[in-house]
């Protein structure tokens, strides 16, 4: 198949999914476009059935803000005449799904284009509900060929909320087993880590909160990856609890495999996860990830088994969780053994793109 792909090219989780999605459904023979205003973060356009087209934007003087959206709508339109795509797979519902039907409208006379939105999260529970966006969120979901969502619990929530009524198909995020895999002999004692886009909702703050509590009784670090608007607070968190020096902020990375698989537990403290994806990659590595129990982290995380869930701002409960990850060998011997076990069974690539692609399949035949 010939597939176009539209994400936000950050560190987002819509957009690393997106990425490797796309890379993953390269290395299986189809041909990949991705279509967006940069470089996906994770994107080696080198790769082999890869090929990237750079939106650009005009910025002319009558218009205050540069209209993406429409840029975007013509860009998928060239990009699939000129390659001959069979569908377009867009990730977060704004403003992609609308420039993708846009896109579909424009080739109508000529050909036929479907388009597959993926909901991540943020784009039903925070943008899509802002009165701005609503009544255009829904109108996307309602007019794409196929929709998808990332969790049970997201794809419960729009149809709750947008009263929407076409399908839509729950397709778990997933995780390259082989490349997110344990490594016992690099593993650091007492190496808490953390991994996100630094937002609000991921509550980092509380990262450094568990850590001044686990320092209690553990001689403990934290290993902070990501970069975003918390990070600032953050460091001045850490230096008002006299923990700088057990913090080690090392920014944005790729190859993030290398450094979640040196920690002992993963700290993912936060408000709201649709699914919960930095857990997923943790647990594939063989690492127990300290959640919280909301969203679709249970649908990933079995407290008590694979990790553990406690309630949204409990510090205490999450840092005696992580005491006990850090000084309890055979728990935590036995919880890495699980959370690998729960990625390799349920989250692999081998098990979850082809289930995209029989959806592509569905998509197409169904015109």
């Amino acid at each position: 198949m010939k597939i176009g792909i539209t994400c936000y090219p950050t560190y987002g989780g819509s957009g690393i999914v997106a990425t490797e999605l796309g890379l993953e459904l390269a290395m299986r023979g189809h041909e990949v476009h991705f279509i967006t205003y940069a470089n996906p973060i994770r994107l080696d356009a080198n790769f082999p059935h890869i090929h990237y087209h750079e939106v650009e934007v005009s910025n002319y003087p009558l218009f205050q803000y540069p209209p993406y959206s429409l840029a975007l709508a013509s860009r998928m339109a060239d990009v699939a005449m000129s390659y001959d795509l069979d569908l377009l797979h867009v990730h977060y519902a704004i403003p992609h799904s609308i420039s993708a039907m846009l896109a579909r409208q424009m080739l109508s006379k000529q050909r036929r284009l479907p388009f597959i939105t993926t909901l991540h999260g943020t784009d039903i529970t925070l943008v899509g509900v802002d009165p701005s966006y609503f009544a255009i969120t829904k109108f996307s979901i309602e007019e794409s060929d196929g929709v998808t969502a990332i969790s049970e619990d997201l794809r419960r929530h729009t149809v709750e909320v947008f009263g929407v009524t076409n399908e839509i198909r729950v397709i778990h995020n997933f995780v390259n087993c082989t490349t997110y895999a344990p490594d016992p002999e690099h593993r650091e004692k007492n190496l808490l880590i953390h991994l996100s886009n630094f937002r609000p909702v991921k509550r980092v703050l509380d990262c450094i909160r568990i850590l001044a509590e686990v320092r209690k009784n553990v001689d403990a670090r934290l290993l902070m990856v990501g970069d975003g608007p918390e990070r600032g607070p953050a460091e001045h968190l850490a230096a008002h609890l006299g923990v700088s020096r057990h913090v080690e902020f090392v920014g944005k990375q790729n190859g993030v495999e290398r450094l979640i698989r040196r920690a002992q537990a993963l700290l993912m403290p936060s408000e709201m996860e649709s699914f919960g994806l930095a857990a997923l990659e943790a647990m594939a590595c063989g690492v127990p990830a300290v959640g919280t129990l909301v969203g679709g982290v249970p649908e990933l995380i079995t407290d008590g088994e694979d990790g553990f869930l406690e309630a949204v701002g409990d510090i205490p409960a999450m840092s005696n969780r992580a005491t006990q990850l850090l000084t309890d060998a055979s728990l935590h011997d036995r919880m890495a053994t699980a959370a690998r076990s729960t990625a390799t069974t349920r989250f692999c690539t081998d098990l979850v793109i082809p289930r995209y692609e029989s959806h592509y399949r569905q998509v197409m035949e169904a015109g």
